[in-house]
């Protein structure tokens, strides 16, 4: 048969072969039919020959056509670079009141305000941010507890509003704290301007408490599930939402942790594997574990929740929703670290206390135990163009492209995946990295492996609760 082969990329998955095109569409083929498709065997009325040719893996006429609608939607999978740059994450303190085991910055004693961003920082970091083309502003405080220093969060949310009048970008303003010292007064000022909450709860009582002691309060449980309550009662329940980071004492207790998510009103959870920074790093001797034991402990997790939806309940797990989302539909996601190029300065980037700026909140980890590689400039030094512009940068994102990089570019998961250079650096010492021990890329690759074998069995259940989960809303099952 005459028609002409376009460039995919493939893997066998489950005794069958995975073909992927350029922009993540992908089928699955038997062993004959993978090896007739190859060998220009395959007829135009067989179903493997309108499959191939419906994901633009093969051509039989108007070449030019097909090449046309491919790059209309790799365009769209690569909107996000239109979007430069849409996150600002602002450290208004690294002072903080907890003792996290696997904390990832160099936090600093409660009483020490020289480690608190000033006002004259804070004006230069929110003209920083304005000069971003992005027409969609999301400025996220983190610290330490950048509740500790709520005069500077409040000074630059009022900045932000009153630049924005004559503006007009879409705003979004969202704290990372530990809620421990929130009170009434500042949820009441909150509540009026429209800032979300994002908090950390790592399971249950005695998990939580392990894993997030604080300096003067053994049970931080407690008084982290009240705030969230008190959060709830002024915000609105879909303004508090929580993360948890697993580490060696909580692996094997996924469930346990879903349950409770549950049991306290949220209705996601991000499985979140331990990060290679800070004390987490120091102390991996305790912390950590294998990398395949997270993924075989995800996976049964990933089971237990959508059985819990098939059953009726909506819960949806993070990580797999973003990974469904890339592949199920043509638009990219706002996943800093599934992207390519990589999302650093194009989709994030952080200012720290002192303005420093850095690639990603991981470079600032980095930075916070003397390694300032991925550090762009500082506002109150440089301007707009040194800093998001500058020659560094580009190199960095130069080499964050996955479909140059090795491995990378023949992996016939390229689309659903992404380049993390600040991560590969910590890991081994390099930016582009060598995937074949990269702990991350066995992460990725096993999940979305996982996923993809759940979607060839296509259940009408499991897709009907993975779209559900695309969708952010509940099905009928």
């Amino acid at each position: 048969m005459n028609y002409q082969i376009l460039p995919y990329r493939f893997e066998r998955l489950n005794e069958n072969i995975f073909l992927s095109n350029e922009v993540g569409e992908y089928l699955f083929l038997n062993n004959e039919n993978f090896n007739r498709f190859i060998e220009h065997k395959l007829q135009p009325e067989e179903k493997a020959f309108k499959d191939l040719k419906s994901k633009q893996i093969l051509a039989d006429n108007n070449i030019d056509d097909v090449i046309e609608m491919l790059a209309t939607k790799y365009r769209t999978k690569k909107h996000f670079l239109t979007e430069f740059t849409a996150l600002h994450m602002v450290v208004a303190t690294l002072r903080c009141n907890s003792n996290c085991s696997y904390c990832q910055v160099s936090k600093k004693d409660l009483c020490d305000v020289n480690f608190d961003m000033t006002k004259k920082t804070a004006k230069k970091v929110v003209e920083k941010i304005f000069e971003s083309p992005s027409n969609n502003i999301k400025i996220e405080f983190q610290g330490g507890e950048p509740l500790l220093n709520f005069e500077i969060i409040k000074f630059i949310i009022e900045k932000v509003e009153w630049t924005n009048l004559f503006r007009k970008k879409n705003l979004e303003f969202v704290i990372c704290t530990n809620l421990t010292s929130i009170d009434e007064k500042m949820l009441k000022w909150l509540k009026g301007h429209k800032v979300y909450i994002s908090t950390s709860i790592d399971g249950p009582k005695e998990l939580h408490n392990l894993n997030r002691p604080l300096h003067d309060i053994d049970n931080s449980y407690d008084l982290v599930t009240e705030k969230i309550k008190l959060c709830r009662t002024y915000l609105g329940n879909d303004s508090v939402s929580a993360l948890m980071t697993t580490t060696s004492q909580t692996l094997n207790y996924f469930k346990e942790i879903i349950d409770k998510y549950i049991e306290l009103g949220f209705n996601s959870v991000f499985l979140r594997s331990l990060n290679p920074y800070g004390f987490a790093k120091k102390d991996k001797h305790i912390l950590s574990y294998p990398m395949v034991d997270f993924i075989e402990n995800y996976k049964k997790a990933l089971d237990y929740i959508i059985d819990l939806n098939i059953k009726g309940k909506f819960f949806s797990e993070g990580y797999a929703s973003i990974i469904l989302t890339r592949i199920l539909t043509p638009f990219s996601t706002g996943f800093v670290d599934l992207q390519s190029p990589a999302g650093i300065a194009i989709s994030g980037v952080i200012y720290d206390y002192d303005g420093d700026v850095y690639v990603s909140d991981e470079g600032r980890m980095l930075a916070s135990v003397g390694d300032k590689k991925f550090k762009i400039g500082n506002v109150e030094i440089n301007s707009y163009q040194e800093i998001f512009n500058g020659d560094y940068l580009h190199e960095l994102i130069e080499n964050s492209i996955a479909e140059s990089l090795p491995d990378c570019a023949t992996c016939a998961f390229l689309s659903y995946c992404g380049a993390d250079p600040v991560r590969n650096y910590s890991e081994q010492g390099d930016i582009i990295g060598n995937r074949t021990i990269s702990e991350i890329c066995k992460k990725n690759k096993s999940i979305i492996q996982y996923i993809l074998s759940l979607l060839q069995r296509n259940e009408k259940d499991i897709n009907k609760v993975f779209w559900s989960w695309i969708a952010r809303k509940s099905f009928e099952i």
